[in-house]
C-alpha cells in the first residue's frame, strides 16, 4: 500500500499520495474528495484508506507515452477485472473489445494524445448504430478507465469530462393486460415454459431468478417462497459461463414472497413428480442440478437462454401480441398498479433497488393516482357552475 495523507485546501479534503515510479522518481499526485473539511473527518479518511488500497504504482513512463488509447482501455479492462463482478466484467468486455478499442485502434490514436473531440466523433458515430442507452455505457467506460489514468499520472486530465454524454432514452415498456394474460396461460399450458411464464408474470420475477429456483427457497408449510439464488450466462473471452450465485441483481432483489395456494399446488405436484423421475431414471438422472425446480424429466437444468429465446416463438404460433420475456414482469408490475397497489409495495414485491426506479418506470400507468389528484383539485378549487366558455379570439 503506498503512503498517503489528507490535505486540507480551500475548506475542501484532498487526497495526496506518495510514491517512487520505476524510475526512482518522488511522485505525488493530489486527488478532490469533493468532501468539505467541517464534519466530514471520518468520511475522507475511509477515502485515503480506499484510495491507498486500490492504488497501483504506473509503469514505466517510456511506454506510456507511446501506448495507444486502444492498447490502453484493454489494459485497463483487466485492471478492473479484480474489482467487479464477473458479470459485470462481462458487459465490459463486450463494449471495450469489440466496440471501444477496435475503433480507437484504426484512429492510431495515443493515450497522450487523446482528446475530447475524438470521444464526441466516437459517441456521434455509434448513435446512428445503436439506441443511446448503449452508447451511453461505452461512456460510463471510456470515463473511467481515463479517470484510472489521471488518477495513476499517466494523463494530466480527462478529456471524457468536457464531452457531452448522449440523452437517456425514454424507456417504455411492454406489457400484458389482464385479458392478454389470461390468453397466455392458455396458450402456454402443457408447455416447458408454462412455469416460468407464470412465476414471471404473477411475481414479476427476472429470468436468472426463475431459473436460479431452488426447492430450499419455498417453504410449504410458511408459505412462502424466497429469492436468493440466481443463474446467468454471460460471454467472457469468446466463452460461455454460468454463473451460479447466492445473491441476487441487489440486496432488494433478495426477497421473500407469500406462496398462494395455485403456486403451493403446481410446486408440490412438480416436486413429487421430480422424486418419481429420479427413480425411474436411476443412474441416468443429472444430479448435477438436483436442487433446482426448472429441470426436466432426466434433471437436466432449463437454460437462461432457452426461456428468452422460446418465449416469442411460442407467442408468434399461438397468435398473440409480441412481447419480450422481460415484459412479463413489467406485466404484473402494471397489473398491480391497476389493482390500487400502492408503487412503495410494488418496489418491494418487485426487488427494485430504490424506490425512484419503480417509480421512473411505472410512473406513467398510475392512473389511479392522477384520478385521486383530479378529485383533490375539484375539492380544492371549485369551478363556477353554469359558466359558459366563449369561443373566440380578441385581438
Amino acid at each position: 500500500m503506498v503512503a498517503g495523507h489528507l490535505q486540507e485546501k480551500n475548506g475542501l479534503f484532498y487526497i495526496v499520495l506518495s510514491y517512487v515510479d520505476e524510475n526512482g522518481k518522488r511522485k505525488q499526485p493530489w486527488m478532490p474528495t469533493g468532501l468539505a473539511v467541517k464534519g466530514n473527518k471520518k468520511r475522507a479518511e475511509k477515502m485515503l484508506f480506499e484510495t491507498r488500497s486500490e492504488f497501483q504504482i504506473p509503469k514505466e513512463s517510456n511506454r506510456d507515452e507511446n501506448i495507444l488509447f486502444a492498447d490502453y482501455m484493454e489494459e485497463w479492462l483487466e485492471i478492473a477485472k479484480s474489482r467487479i463482478k464477473l458479470t459485470t466484467y462481462s458487459s465490459y468486455e463486450q463494449s471495450v473489445k469489440k466496440v471501444i478499442a477496435p475503433y480507437f485502434r484504426t484512429l492510431n490514436i495515443k493515450l497522450k494524445d487523446l482528446e475530447a473531440r475524438h470521444i464526441q466523433r466516437f459517441y456521434i458515430e455509434k448513435l446512428a448504430e445503436v439506441k443511446a442507452n448503449t452508447v451511453i455505457k461505452y461512456h460510463a467506460n471510456i470515463y473511467s478507465a481515463l479517470k484510472y489514468a489521471v488518477k495513476t499520472d499517466r494523463i494530466p486530465v480527462n478529456p471524457a469530462d468536457k464531452v457531452d454524454r448522449p440523452k437517456k432514452n425514454d424507456f417504455s415498456p411492454g406489457f400484458y393486460d389482464a385479458d392478454e394474460m389470461e390468453r397466455l396461460f392458455t396458450a402456454v399450458k402443457g408447455h416447458r415454459l408454462e412455469l416460468p411464464v407464470m412465476l414471471g408474470a404473477f411475481y414479476g420475477l427476472r429470468r436468472e431468478e426463475v431459473v436460479g429456483l431452488k426447492w430450499d427457497a419455498i417453504d410449504f408449510e410458511l408459505g412462502t417462497l424466497t429469492i436468493k439464488h440466481t443463474v446467468t450466462t454471460i460471454r467472457v473471452g469468446g466463452k460461455t459461463l454460468t454463473i451460479e450465485q447466492d445473491s441476487a441483481k441487489t440486496k432488494s432483489s433478495l426477497r421473500t414472497l407469500p406462496l398462494v395456494a395455485g403456486f403451493k399446488e403446481i410446486l408440490q405436484s412438480l416436486k413429487q413428480a421430480q422424486a418419481v423421475n429420479k427413480k425411474i431414471c436411476g443412474n441416468a438422472y443429472n444430479y448435477n442440478y438436483d436442487g433446482y425446480v426448472l429441470v426436466n424429466e432426466i434433471g437436466e437444468r432449463m437454460k437462461p437462454a432457452y426461456i428468452t429465446g422460446e418465449f416469442p416463438k411460442l407467442l408468434e404460433k399461438r397468435g398473440l401480441r409480441r412481447i419480450r420475456y422481460h415484459d412479463l414482469r413489467h406485466s404484473c408490475a402494471s397489473l398491480l398498479l391497476a389493482n390500487g397497489v400502492p408503487m412503495k409495495q410494488i418496489q418491494e414485491w418487485m426487488g427494485h433497488s430504490d424506490f425512484s426506479t419503480t417509480a421512473n418506470i411505472y410512473a406513467h400507468l398510475d392512473y389511479s393516482s392522477k384520478i385521486s389528484s383530479a378529485q383533490a383539485m375539484e375539492k380544492g378549487l371549485k369551478l363556477p357552475e353554469n359558466s359558459v366558455v366563449i369561443n373566440r379570439w380578441e385581438a
